[in-house]
């Protein structure tokens, strides 16, 4: 079993896990999720290798109309995705979809933190249970039945260690016991499961069974709302236990479990009978008897038969649930009606109101501005927007020689390793900006979109570089309302290593709620506007604002309820 994210684990593919692959590209990470009915501007998202899928809401599938924009109704056409040589439609029901090796979810990461900015805590599952006993099937049955939107599935296969030259030839001969804790990287596990309760970005492992090593390649995860590790020493480590909120046993009857692994390891792993039955009864079994039965006294759960048990998996979903509703919150709405009547932070920087500012936002406030004139006058204040914030960056002294050989006290930026990153779709306006004041600029992009049930950000795209921690970051956004969404984009920089103070958050305007929801959340992000609105109103529309920024730029109907 590998590794995978999903929250129907019956489209689950072994050689395609859920996580994204890393590769040889150090640029980017893997795609999340597109939204096919969103102008994608340029059109260079993830470098050319974009997959459509039929978006749809984690718990419900809207219809058709509700999703597309405008633009696209006039000419309605089925989608597909292209599967190797097989091309096959897609499904709105599902909520993944494989193809050449990419992954792209159809039901978006909701909030994964509080109104502080803080994560909140996942509930993380352990199961354990001898091999062949059933462990994934019951992993899979809870998934499917607790039907939340963010799952992550991770195993203990992954973690086996390295082996040197003599402990490969044991394996070809079946004479390495790999179900020895000492088999394992339990210090990796470790790391890597904490990074993932913490919703951090981490590398997973991957554990080749035919040649007994590891691929060069890696797969990325992310932390979820339930997270399940499953494994036959899941029990064995104490510092994995206290990561444990839930444990669970599976036991499974010996004989059936041999048979289920004579069958898995000769059909899948290219063993034969022999090799199979004597790395049983000199390895597997002991092992069982010494280090995995006794684990059972940790297990909150015993559940005979494995994934066959239907009222035992209808109990632990049932606590599953009771715990997520504890730990639930509504963010938009709570931001919305908090904050009110407070001091602006110092972290806000506020372009001066000059009679030039005021002209360009009368430009675009106006409603019967053409959209030509719209998108010239946008470009001017995002141009003074983004040279404002790289003006906050950090500056070095440096003397030059004039062509007249005079020499000149001047300054240089600090660091040239500086990133943009777009919430999409309406940051993407920002884009040119940034790449015409900086030569050579990185540009990263975020897809968050509403969820038309419960009114929630939801993460469903995100392409950064790999090295992102190392950058300054200029965060575009072209309006922010509830701070929402540009909440949810830094917390993904945060979870990618990114230091705070390194991120500036662009915009060309900003509802007051939404600057005291950043700033409080995280104080040492420097916020950058061209304008400040008082209010939002009930559809989270900043007042007196200026439309649906990306509708009136890219040339889409825009809504009548703004």
């Amino acid at each position: 079993m590998s590794v995978t994210q999903t929250k129907q684990i019956k489209f689950y593919n072994p050689s395609s896990s859920a996580s994204s692959d890393s590769d040889d590209r150090s640029d980017v990470t893997e795609p999340l999720y597109v939204d096919p009915y969103a102008d994608l501007g340029n059109g260079n998202i993830g470098g050319g290798d974009i997959l459509f899928c039929c978006p749809a809401s984690p718990t419900t599938v809207p219809t058709k109309t509700a999703l597309e924009s405008p633009m696209r109704r006039a000419g309605r056409r089925q989608r597909t995705t292209s599967i190797g040589n097989q091309t096959t439609t897609a499904n709105p029901s599902e909520c993944i979809i494989r193809a050449n090796n990419r992954t792209i979810y159809t039901a978006g990461r909701p909030p994964w933190y509080n109104c502080a900015g803080q994560q909140v805590e996942p509930f993380v599952i352990g199961i354990c249970g001898g091999s062949a006993s059933g462990k994934t099937t019951v992993a899979e049955k809870i998934i499917e039945s607790l039907d939340v939107p963010w799952v992550t599935l991770l195993s203990m296969d992954c973690f086996y260690k390295i082996l040197n030259e003599k402990q490969h030839e044991q394996a070809l001969i079946n004479e390495y016991n790999f179900d020895h804790p000492d088999a394992f990287d339990i210090e990796l596990l470790i790391d890597v499961l904490t990074k993932l309760k913490e919703g951090r970005k981490v590398e997973v492992p991957v554990y080749n069974f035919v040649t007994h090593g590891r691929e060069t390649h890696t797969k990325t995860m992310y932390g979820a709302n339930v997270i399940i590790f499953e494994g036959i020493l899941t029990f064995h480590s104490p510092e994995v236990l206290r990561l444990l909120d839930m444990k669970i046993f599976v036991d499974t009857d010996p004989d059936i479990r041999l048979a289920r692994r004579l069958k898995r390891d000769i059909s899948q792993r290219g063993r034969d009978l022999r090799g199979v039955l004597k790395q049983y009864l000199n390895m597997v079994k002991p092992s069982y008897a010494n280090y995995i039965a006794p684990t059972m006294a940790h297990a909150d759960i015993i559940v005979p038969r494995g994934g066959e048990n239907k009222v035992a998996i209808h109990l632990i979903v049932q606590h599953v649930h009771t715990q997520l509703q504890l730990r639930g919150f509504k963010l938009r709405e709570t931001l919305a009606n908090s904050y009110k009547d407070q001091p602006m932070p110092h972290s806000l920087h506020l372009l001066d109101p000059t009679p030039q500012i005021k002209g360009l936002h009368t430009f675009i406030r106006c409603r019967n501005t053409s959209r030509d004139e719209f998108i010239f006058y946008s470009k001017r204040l995002i141009r003074l927007v983004i040279e404002y914030a790289l003006s906050l960056f950090p500056f070095k002294m440096t003397t030059v020689e004039t062509p007249q050989g005079v020499l000149y006290e001047g300054k240089r930026m600090a660091s040239r390793k500086i990133c943009g990153v777009s919430i999409l779709r309406a940051g993407e306006t920002m884009e040119q900006a940034v790449c015409d004041v900086c030569k050579d600029i990185r540009i990263g992009k975020i897809l968050i979109q509403t969820n038309l049930k419960t009114g929630e950000p939801e993460l469903y795209y995100l392409r950064l570089p790999k090295d992102i921690k190392d950058y300054k970051v200029i965060l575009m956004d072209a309006t922010v309302a509830t701070g929402a969404a540009a909440m949810m984009a830094i917390r993904v920089l945060l979870d990618h290593d990114v230091p705070e103070d390194n991120i500036i958050l662009a915009s060309l305007l900003m509802a007051e709620i939404g600057v005291h929801s950043i700033a409080y959340a995280f104080p040492k992000v420097k916020i950058v506007t061209s304008a400040l609105d008082p209010e939002i109103n009930s559809k989270f529309y900043v007042i007196p604002g200026i439309g649906n920024f990306g509708d009136r730029y890219f040339g889409t109907e825009p809504s009548d309820d703004y």
